[in-house]
């Protein structure tokens, strides 16, 4: 998702001796921020309609121009250095995923009754018509879960082409599809080997027509897994992930007999965390997104330092960071180059709201 930001001529500062510094940057989704160059600046000051004599005015100035420039360009790119490495150090963990779905008490006893999830809370919104409901494996404090949203009088989303799939890990798929057959679930894919692989698996929908994966493994501290997503540019995201979220690029597979390749992404390792995985189907590089899924949460130490260094890795804020009005706790939203929405949450303050 590139943009790009034009300086304007309030940008220009001078001062009487005409030093120039020209701080101007262009965004880019794979690089972030870049200083423009500005040792050869006559054509770019043309540009603004201006003519060189009269910025460089007074025969035998003393002109930085090049210092200055490179000043500001060593102080940007050490800007950035800093920001990207206390990404890497803060403390950040999955914390929920949301989506919608148009009928809350029969999404509930499916997930309860079917998948063995528990209800760990629910709230009711009147004034703003709508009711949240929190269902996983264990406490939110410690284990990711999912945020269900059901608004007042919509009984159907549209779930797209770009949504996946969540990944549960079972420990007999077999007999975990079987279960769900007798409580009248959808089963789309048999238990079996994944393609190209060994683990067994088995593909399920919801009511509301979200698919589950459902993997066999041990027994794992985390068994709501994955969100897998679909991107348009495997490897762009996998350096917005690194850069702007603080991932680490687990695992990458190809398959070229299937025509996709997969990356997972995360702050752990697979079987003891929740990862996102990443799809690349070839040749496909944009996909109907729907209004169902919503977003992922995350917790972060602080997110003003976190949304400068989404801001720098060419990601998109849609919320400036700060307190949410009524409860306080600060959050930020962005965009990743594929138009997926995140919410950063502070940590403490998430605490506190579970209190």
């Amino acid at each position: 998702m590139a943009s790009s930001i034009r300086p304007s001529l309030s940008s220009l500062r001078f001062s009487g001796t005409a030093r120039l510094g020209l701080p101007m940057y262009s965004s880019n989704s794979s690089r972030g921020l870049r200083l423009l160059h500005l040792g050869s600046s006559v054509s770019q000051l043309q540009c603004f309609g201006l003519k060189t004599s009269k910025l460089f005015r007074g025969e035998g100035s003393n002109m930085s121009v090049c210092a200055a420039g490179n000043m500001a360009q060593a102080s940007t790119a050490t800007s950035q250095e800093n920001s990207l490495e206390w990404v890497k150090k803060d403390k950040r963990r999955m914390l929920h995923v949301v989506y919608r779905v148009g009928d809350l008490d029969r999404t509930i006893k499916f997930y309860t009754e079917c998948l063995g999830m528990k209800l760990l809370r629910k709230r009711d919104i009147p004034e703003e018509r709508y009711t949240n409901a929190f269902l996983g494996y264990g406490p939110e404090d410690s284990h990711f879960v999912i945020e269900l949203t059901y608004n007042y009088g919509i009984e159907k989303y549209d779930i797209g082409t770009a949504f996946g799939h969540f990944g549960i890990a079972v420990e007999d798929v077999t007999k975990t599809v079987d279960l769900i057959k007798a409580k009248g679930g959808i089963v789309t894919r048999e238990p079996g080997p994944v393609k190209g692989g060994k683990t067994v698996i088995a593909f399920i929908e919801d009511p509301d027509g979200y698919k589950f994966e459902l993997l066999e493994r041990g027994p794992t501290p985390e068994p709501l897994c994955q969100v897998m997503l679909r991107v348009g540019d495997l490897d762009r995201s996998i350096e917005f992930y690194e850069k702007a979220f603080g991932m680490e690029l687990l695992r990458k597979r190809d398959n070229p007999e299937y025509k996709y390749t997969i990356a997972m992404m995360g702050y752990g390792p697979e079987d003891t965390n929740t990862v996102l995985e990443l799809t690349y189907n070839y040749g496909v590089t944009e996909y109907e997104k729907g209004n169902a899924y919503a977003q992922i949460a995350i917790g972060t130490d602080d997110v003003y330092k976190t949304a400068e260094a989404i801001k720098l890795s060419g990601g998109v804020i849609t919320r400036e960071p700060g307190p949410l009005p009524g409860i306080n706790t600060k959050i930020t939203a962005c965009l990743d180059p594929d138009g997926w929405k995140s919410v950063f949450v502070d940590n403490i303050d998430f605490l506190k709201e579970l209190e």
